[in-house]
Formats: structure tokens, C-alpha cells, sequence
């Protein structure tokens, strides 16, 4: 039996991979994006190797239609394709799309023709038409609702982490066949052959596995689904308005061309430095490998510069990264480099789309979503075929400087043009969304770099005073903070009066919930936040303003009140609660704080009205409260004076009056106490 106020554990709900019908369609998805980005590498890396002996041109011209023969499907079939797919079994429709696949990527090496590596491509591009809605619209009947972000993200994580994987794959089949073929040179067998016979493989895999999922619904995907540029028009539409958006999702798609960049030139860049399919492999998965390590340690690194500094700086130095690359003629640095780029771009994707999830609206963030990833698709392919046809169309230009040659061929100049366009949108991105205008970048960027958050020292200092009082249900602090307002205005002070919670606009909507009696069932989390909002309003608002003319605030209840109230009251973590207090407040304490020490059974007796929801807690609540008033002063002697509650008004007024005038910036005569008034007590 668990001892009272002791919270009971709950269980961890099962990862939603034990759901088994989505794990096996989870593993089909997996499979088939591994082979899919096997296939691009496969066939860009044939169609290179076909028109090796035709030029530099021919073959960048031919690695460019292989990509246009991807991206046409998409943009031409898409919106026909999705109307088809919704009335058709969506197993059945899978499993007869992954079989298609299979023997239309089989044909590739048994053909061999260049002229049927483009028309198997964009056939499986239009069966990859009918596969991908009917996989979207299963996901959600296997999986719970409120497991269905989860999946999403690991649907994401095998949609791009294959693509390392793909590449490390075809690097090691190429190393394995230029292997075989030293030891047997009567083997013939080619590595691009074996890596599209793997890549069917993979759609028979699973085709196998939907076959066996009896658990996919047989009714229809979902109706109305809008095509690639319907989803294109309208996302623009939604981010249009908010520049802050706009100049993200422009960054974001900077970025992703920068890596397509890289991607559709890579196969003619590393024939034309002498490397093999091998080398092809390892430049194209240097891309997706940085990119990983960007999104999950990247933002680690430099925890401490502003997430928006951070994303223009890393499109800026994604571009720099593609120019060294342009400009150098060795393969392992290359490789180097490319993880570097690709650290890049994935950590202006993360933050990019971290941050539009914060930006847009609930009712907009899934249609924006949905925008930039068709968009980011349609731009990836289109810069990796326009990058590949402009190398073709350039051609390569050797040149002479004294004793070194030197070769200027079209994938330098896409790869130079892509960091021009990198670095224009990264600076415009970062002049757009800079959040600390004023601080140099670099400065900002040594301190991140050494693990720490710089802030510039205020130039204007608080010229004002702030005095808190505290105490509890009773005491007599209202009453006493009227009092020490109204001397000090006697004295030609400038007086801010003020009271939590209340005291702003937002703040007396708080205070009728977090007072009213009807309100029971508030939860002490909740009362806690609800205290600190209306603290953040009122110092920003109220309380900092005022301190920064030079007046003198008199603050009935402050920080203090939450860490006894919710803090012993409520039973919660004080040092929780003083953190999200100082988070609130922008660590803003008072000069002084009056606790006016009151016992709970004096200070409830002394209320004539009914009692509000704080007052009607039990004896032994206050009692808490009011042993970590004490407590808190006690640990805190210099800021704190404690007055007993109990002495006669005017002895209170007057103790209070002596400490205040130790701390006035200017002298007050001593002879001010006379020109208080009484003021009646009225309800704390």
C-alpha cells in the first residue's frame, strides 16, 4: 500500500514497435527505402559508366535525365495517380506495386541500355505513385492515435537514415567486385549490376511482407489527398504572411539545394578526379551522414548561440564548405567536406523545422508541413537534374598556371553556383530572423563555442527601489504596503503600488481563477504556472518599467508568497518552483521584503467576508506556509525584516518605516512618520 501523497508509478507504454502489424509494415517500409536509395545510386552510377567514353558533357547530360526521369512522375501523374490509388485494396495495391518494382529494377542489368535505364525509372517512379499513398493512409488504422507522431518519426527516420546506408552498401559491393574481378579477371560482373539485383531484392522483401499483413483495412486511402502542386500553392499561401516562416522555409530549401547540389554532380565530379563507383558511393553518403550528425549532436554543440543566428549561420557555411569542394581536387578531403556540408544542412533542417512547429498555428502546421516536404522534394530533384544537365552543357576546360594544371568542368561551376546561392540566402535569412541585433556574430559564436550563452551587460541599471511585503492569510501587509506608499509619496517619491496577482489585465483574469472558491480541483502544477504568468505580466509590465524611470514599487505579495504557498503549502519542489519563478521574473528580487509574521489562528479570525480559495485550506496548510516564510527570511537576513503581526498597526508602520529609510537612495527626515494617516486595515 503506497504511503498518502506518495505518486504511484505508472507504467511506460510499449514503444509503438510492439504494435506488430505496423512493425512489419514499419520493416516493409525500411526495406524498400534502402532500396530506393540504392537505386539512385545504382542507376546514376550505370548511366556514368555507360557514356564514360562519350565526354564529360555526355555523361553529365546522361547521369541528369536519369533524375528528370524521376521527378517527372511526381509532378506530371501525382494528382491522376492519387485519385487511382484511393480506389483500390491498399495491401493489394501495395503488394502488386512492390512486384512491378521488382522486375522492372531486374530488367535494368539484364537490358543494360541507357535508353531503358530511363524508361524502367520513370515506370517505377509511377508505381512508387500508387505505393506511397496507400502506405500514408495505412499507418494511421495500425497505430493508436496518440501513438501516431511517434510513427511518423520513425517512418522519417528510415525515409532518410537508409540513404548512409545505401551508400555504405554500394561502396562495399563496388570494393567487393573490383576485388573479385583483380583475383578472376575473367569475371565480368559489374557492381551496379549487383546493387539493382540487391535493390529488387529489397521490393520483393517487401512484397513478401505486405502480403503477409492481413491486418491493413480494405477500405479506401484517403479521398481528396491533394497533389504535389496543389500542396505547393497553398503552403505558400499559409507561410506567405509571416516573414519569420517564409525566411525559414527559404533557408531550409537553400540548404536542401546545396546537398542536391553535391548529390546530382558527385558521380561526373569523381570520375573526373579518378575515383570509382566505390568513391561515388562514399561521397554520396558523406551528404546523409552529416546531415545525421548535424541534426543530433549539432545543436549540442553550440547549445548556446540563438537557434535563429544558427540556422543562417549554418546555410553561410554550408556554402563556404560547397566552395572549398568545388575548388578541390582531392577525393579524401572532399569526403571530408561533404560530411561537413551536410552537418550543415541538417542542422538548418532541425531548426527549420523545429521552429515552424512553434511559429504556425495548430490549424496550419500539418498543411505546412506537408508543403515544405513536397516542396523540398520537388526542389531536391529538380536542382540535382538541373545540376547534372548545366555540367554536361559546360563541359570541362583544362587550363594551365606555370607548372600546375588545373581542370574547370561543370560540376565545379554547380557546385560554385550552389554556394553563391547558399550563402546569399543564408546572410538574408540571418539578417531577416537575427533575435540579437546589436551583439557581434563572433562574439556570440566563441562564447557558444566554449559551452556558455553571452549576454551584454545592461548599459541602464533599475535607478528605482522595490519593496515586497509577504505574510500570510491576515497579517496586515495590504494594509502595511498602503501605508509605506503613501510616506513615501509624502516624502516626493515617484510610487508604483501594486499587488499579485492582479494587476494587469491578464492578470485579473488569473487572479478570478486562482481565488475563486468554485476552483477547488486546481491541480498545485497548475496553480503554480498560473501564479508565475501572472508574475512574468506583472514584472514586465508593471514592476520593471516603473524601476527603470526611478519610482519606488510596493509590491503586496511576490515570489516569495509561491515557494511558501505552492512550494510548502502545495507540497511541491521549492527549488522547481523557485526556477520557474526566476525564469519568469528574469531574475528580478526586490530590494527589501517586509514578512509580516502573523499565527494562521490570529490572522483567519481576523477576515469578516467569506473566505476565498487560498483561505479555506486547512490550520495545517498555513501552518506550513508560515514556517517557510520564516524559514526563507531566516536564510535571507539582509533582505528580509519580519515584523510580528501581532504589535499595535502604528508600532508595525513604524518599524517598517525605519528599515525603508536605511535604503532610500536620498535622506528622509526623520520626522516623516508624522505625516502618515491611518488607513483603516482592509482584508490581506
Amino acid at each position: 500500500m503506497s504511503s498518502p501523497g506518495r505518486a504511484v508509478p505508472r507504467r511506460k507504454p510499449p514503444h509503438v514497435l510492439a504494435n506488430a502489424p505496423f512493425r512489419r509494415l514499419w520493416t516493409a517500409m525500411s526495406v524498400c527505402s534502402l532500396g530506393d536509395w540504392l537505386n539512385i545510386i545504382a542507376l546514376t552510377a550505370l548511366a556514368g559508366n555507360l557514356t564514360r567514353d562519350a565526354g564529360f558533357q555526355t555523361q553529365s547530360l546522361a547521369i541528369g535525365g536519369v533524375f528528370i526521369a524521376k521527378m517527372l512522375p511526381a509532378i506530371l501523374l501525382g494528382p491522376l495517380a492519387g485519385a487511382v490509388a484511393d480506389r483500390f485494396d491498399r495491401r493489394l495495391t501495395m503488394f502488386l506495386a512492390d512486384l512491378l518494382r521488382f522486375a522492372l529494377v531486374l530488367s535494368i542489368p539484364v537490358i543494360g541500355s541507357y535508353q531503358w535505364i530511363v524508361i524502367a525509372t520513370f515506370l517505377v517512379e509511377c508505381v512508387n505513385l500508387f505505393w506511397v499513398p496507400a502506405k500514408d493512409a495505412t499507418v494511421p488504422n495500425l497505430v493508436p492515435k496518440d501513438r501516431l507522431e511517434e510513427a511518423n518519426q520513425l517512418n522519417l527516420l528510415v525515409t532518410y537514415g537508409t540513404a548512409p546506408v545505401a551508400a555504405v552498401l554500394f561502396a562495399v559491393l563496388s570494393v567487393a567486385m573490383d576485388f573479385v574481378g583483380s583475383a578472376a579477371p575473367s569475371f565480368s560482373g559489374q557492381p551496379t549490376d549487383i546493387a539493382l539485383v540487391v535493390n529488387a531484392l529489397a521490393y520483393l522483401v517487401s512484397a513478401v511482407l505486405i502480403f503477409t499483413l492481413r491486418d491493413i483495412p480494405k477500405g479506401h486511402a484517403r479521398q481528396g489527398a491533394p497533389s504535389v502542386l496543389r500542396q505547393i500553392v497553398e503552403g505558400w499561401r499559409f507561410v506567405g504572411a509571416n516573414q519569420v516562416v517564409r525566411g525559414l522555409v527559404i533557408g531550409m530549401l537553400g540548404a536542401f539545394a546545396a546537398g542536391g547540389a553535391v548529390v546530382g554532380v558527385a558521380k561526373a565530379y569523381v570520375e573526373a578526379q579518378q575515383g570509382g563507383d566505390a568513391a561515388y558511393g562514399t561521397v554520396f553518403g558523406a551528404v546523409f551522414v552529416g546531415m545525421a550528425f548535424g541534426m543530433f549532436f549539432g545543436l549540442r554543440l553550440l547549445s548556446g548561440l540563438s537557434r535563429r543566428r544558427l540556422f543562417g549561420l549554418a546555410i553561410v557555411s554550408a556554402g563556404l564548405v560547397l566552395a572549398a569542394i568545388a575548388l578541390i581536387h582531392n577525393l579524401v578531403i572532399v569526403v571530408m567536406l561533404t560530411v561537413l556540408l551536410g552537418a550543415c544542412a541538417g542542422i538548418a533542417w532541425i531548426i527549420g523545422y523545429t521552429t515552424i512547429g512553434l511559429e504556425v498555428e495548430d490549424g496550419l502546421r500539418g498543411r505546412t508541413f506537408a508543403f515544405l516536404q513536397s516542396l523540398a522534394r520537388v526542389v531536391l530533384l529538380l536542382v540535382v537534374a538541373f545540376a547534372a544537365s548545366l555540367a554536361g552543357l559546360f563541359g570541362s576546360h583544362p587550363f594551365t598556371i606555370g607548372a600546375m594544371s588545373y581542370t574547370f568542368d561543370g560540376s565545379h561551376l554547380v557546385l560554385l553556383i550552389g554556394s553563391v546561392v547558399a550563402v546569399v540566402v543564408g546572410a538574408l535569412a540571418l539578417k531577416q530572423m537575427d533575435d540579437r541585433r546589436g551583439i557581434p556574430i563572433s562574439v556570440d559564436l566563441i562564447a557558444a563555442l566554449r559551452g556558455v550563452r553571452f549576454e551584454p551587460e545592461q548599459d541602464e541599471q533599475p535607478r528605482g527601489m522595490f519593496v515586497a511585503f509577504e505574510g500570510g492569510e491576515g497579517s496586515g501587509k495590504t494594509t502595511q504596503s498602503r501605508l509605506l506608499a503613501i510616506w513615501l509619496r509624502d516624502q516626493g517619491f515617484d510610487v508604483v503600488q501594486t499587488r499579485e496577482p492582479g494587476s494587469t489585465k491578464v492578470g485579473m483574469r488569473l487572479r478570478a481563477i486562482l481565488l475563486d472558491s468554485t476552483h477547488q480541483g486546481l491541480s498545485a502544477r497548475s496553480e503554480t504556472l498560473l501564479y508565475a504568468a501572472d508574475r512574468a505580466e506583472h514584472v514586465e509590465k508593471v514592476i520593471r518599467p516603473a524601476l527603470y524611470r526611478g519610482a519606488m514599487v510596493v509590491c503586496d505579495r511576490y515570489v516569495d508568497s509561491s515557494l511558501a504557498y505552492q512550494g510548502a503549502g502545495r507540497d511541491l519542489d521549492k527549488d522547481e518552483v523557485a526556477k520557474v519563478n526566476a525564469w519568469a521574473t528574469g531574475g528580478l528580487v526586490p530590494d527589501l521584503t517586509v514578512l509580516i509574521d502573523v499565527p494562521p489562528s490570529v490572522g483567519l479570525r481576523r477576515h469578516a467576508s467569506p473566505a476565498d480559495r487560498i483561505e479555506s485550506e486547512p490550520m495545517d496548510f498555513h501552518e506550513r506556509v508560515r514556517r517557510e516564510f520564516r524559514a526563507l527570511a531566516a536564510a535571507n537576513p539582509d533582505r528580509y525584516l519580519v515584523v510580528d503581526g501581532t504589535l499595535p498597526q502604528g508600532e508595525v508602520t513604524r518599524l517598517i518605516q525605519d528599515r525603508v529609510r536605511e535604503i532610500l537612495p536620498d535622506p528622509v527626515p526623520t520626522d516623516a512618520e508624522a505625516n502618515t494617516g491611518t488607513i483603516p486595515a482592509i482584508k490581506d
